[in-house]
């Protein structure tokens, strides 16, 4: 489906990157984009007419019903890799663009390092630098665990750390979240929201609407194998069902597996889920 109009109805892109890096890891690679891919994406985004905006401009006008720019679209990293500095904070600068970093604070490099990172992350003075730059920088969890899985008090852990250590680095709480690997459920919404985040973006591989509400946006996975073709559907919110078929069907495999575990009393692997996002 298109993109609708530019208001309470419209339909908005999110773009969710993870790695750009020359040469990842295996555990990076698939959700990772090259240096130059990234830079080409940019570019379409600039030639298409496409306006970038950051998730708390989106949200905020979604609750006030105020107006959107025209043909509004988000970029968005999760994680924090040390390419979104190096290699993209370049590219969006060449082009004026806003981003959000959702940063997971127990894998940046630093005085918080729980040492789990999947590769090479951001430190703190590059996330200031990023900040500087107009990257709005969110919460993305502490250890970036599957928040669904986890009890009460961990849950909370998780949330509020994340929140005050970036706080206490940036000199103001981040506003907005994403889930680690998309996964949410009612009470993980609602501690994100009792937290102070305002909104949270999820993964779904659909185009973002005013009606999923503010703690359940959808985004689109860019991945190293989104050739121009697939992302010029991307940008247009057009065949996303049919791009993202498998992975539909990959995630809602594995949380019928991840429910079945669950009442057996066992926790699945710390591997990446398969189709998710991180």
């Amino acid at each position: 489906m298109a993109e609708g109009g530019h208001g309470a109805d419209a339909r908005v892109p999110v773009l969710m990157y993870h790695a750009v890096a020359a040469a990842p890891n295996d555990a990076t690679r698939a959700l990772s984009v090259t240096p130059e891919a990234f830079a080409g994406q940019m570019a379409a985004i600039a030639d298409r007419g496409r306006t970038p905006i950051g998730t708390a401009e989106l949200a905020a006008a979604w609750r006030s019903g105020g107006p959107l720019p025209r043909r509004p679209l988000l970029i968005t990293f999760d994680d924090g890799y040390e390419g979104v500095h190096r290699y993209a904070l370049p590219s969006l600068a060449e082009h004026g663009f806003p981003a959000t970093l959702f940063v997971s604070t127990g894998w940046l490099r630093g005085p918080y390092d729980t040492g789990g990172a999947p590769g090479a992350m951001l430190d703190w003075d590059q996330v200031r630098e990023l900040a500087a730059a107009g990257v709005e920088i969110g919460g993305h969890s502490h250890t970036h665990p599957q928040l669904d899985r986890l009890g009460e008090e961990r849950l909370r852990h998780e949330l509020v750390h994340c929140r005050e250590i970036v706080a206490g680095q940036l000199g103001a709480a981040p506003a907005s979240f994403a889930y680690p690997y998309g996964y949410s459920d009612r009470r993980v919404r609602r501690a994100v929201r009792e937290t102070g985040y305002a909104q949270a973006l999820a993964v779904g591989n659909g185009l973002a609407r005013r009606a999923q509400g503010p703690y359940a946006l959808r985004r689109v996975t860019v991945r190293r194998s989104t050739g121009p073709d697939e992302f010029a559907r991307l940008l247009e919110g057009r065949a996303i069902g049919r791009t993202f078929a498998r992975d539909r069907a990959l995630t809602k495999g594995y949380a019928v597996l991840r429910r079945a575990r669950q009442a057996r009393g066992r926790v699945p692997g710390r591997g990446r889920p398969p189709g998710a996002g991180a």
